[in-house]
C-alpha cells in the first residue's frame, strides 16, 4: 500500500495519504479484534472481556510490527484476542462465530466507507463541479474522498487476508468447524508455520506480478459493493 502510494511520484499526495492511512489502520485493526471479543462474550466466554479487549481502543489491541506491515504492505495483524473454547456450549460453533466476527466487522466498515466515498463524489459532481469551485473546497473533497476510499480498501484487504482458510487466520476457525476432529488437530500442528508461509507467498507474488494478491481481491470486493451505490447516485444526478 505505502509503496504503491510513493510510486505515484507526487510526494505531497503520498504524505497526505500516509497521514490518512494511520487512523484508518488503527481503527480497522481495533474493530476487528473488538468484534472477536464481543462475539466470544456473547457466546459465553468472558476471557477477552476480563482482559479489557472488548473495546475499540487501539492501545488494547495493536501489535507494533503488525501495524507497520499493514501500513507498508497492505496486510498485517494485531494481538490475538484470547478465547477459551471450553466456555462455549458448542466449542466448534463458538470458534466459527468468533472467528468470522472480525472479518465481518471489516466488511461492514468497508461497505460504509464505500458508500461515503461514492456519496461525497455525488455531492461534488452535483453541487460543486464547476469552474467557480475554490481550491479550498476542492482540497476538502479530495481529502475526504481519499480517506473513505483508503478506509474501504484497507478494511476489505484486512477482511480478505484474514479469511485465508488456514491457521492462524480467522478463515480457518470457520472452516475447521466442519472438519472431523483428526483433521482439525492435524491442521493445528502446522499453525505456527502457516503464517510465515502465507506471508512469504504474498511477498513473492507481489515481487513477481507487481501487485498484492489480497489488494487485488479487495479491489474486486469494493467494485462489487460500489456497484449498487453508483447506480443509485447516478439516478439522482
Amino acid at each position: 500500500m505505502l509503496f504503491s502510494l510513493l510510486s505515484t511520484g507526487d510526494i505531497k499526495i503520498a504524505i497526505i495519504q500516509l497521514i490518512l492511512t494511520v487512523p484508518i489502520v488503527l481503527f480497522a485493526l481495533s474493530c476487528h479484534e473488538a468484534a472477536h471479543a464481543y462475539a466470544a462474550y456473547k457466546m459465553g466466554d468472558r476471557t477477552a472481556f476480563n482482559l479489557g479487549r472488548l473495546t475499540i481502543n487501539p492501545a488494547k489491541h495493536l501489535d507494533l510490527w503488525g501495524t507497520l506491515c499493514m501500513i507498508a504492505f497492505g496486510f498485517g495483524w494485531a494481538k490475538p484476542v484470547p478465547i477459551n473454547a471450553r466456555n462455549f456450549r458448542n466449542p466448534k460453533r463458538g470458534m466459527a462465530i468468533t472467528g468470522i466476527a472480525g472479518p465481518l466487522a471489516n466488511f461492514l466498515l468497508g461497505v460504509i466507507s464505500t458508500f461515503l466515498y461514492i456519496f461525497t463524489l455525488f455531492l461534488q459532481i452535483k453541487y460543486f463541479w464547476s469552474t467557480d469551485t475554490t481550491e479550498f473546497v476542492y482540497n476538502i473533497f479530495y481529502i475526504t474522498q481519499t480517506f473513505f476510499y483508503l478506509s474501504a480498501m484497507y478494511n476489505f484487504v484486512f477482511m480478505v487476508f484474514n479469511l485465508i482458510p488456514i491457521p492462524p487466520f480467522d478463515g480457518s476457525r470457520f472452516i475447521t468447524a466442519f472438519l472431523p476432529a483428526k483433521w482439525y488437530f492435524m491442521l493445528m500442528q502446522y499453525e505456527r508455520y502457516s503464517f510465515l508461509i502465507v506471508m512469504a507467498i504474498n511477498l513473492i507474488l507481489s515481487r513477481v506480478f507487481g501487485v498484492y494478491l489480497t489488494s487485488t481481491i479487495a479491489s474486486w470486493v469494493m467494485d462489487f459493493v460500489a456497484f449498487p451505490f453508483e447506480k443509485l447516485f447516478t439516478a439522482l444526478l
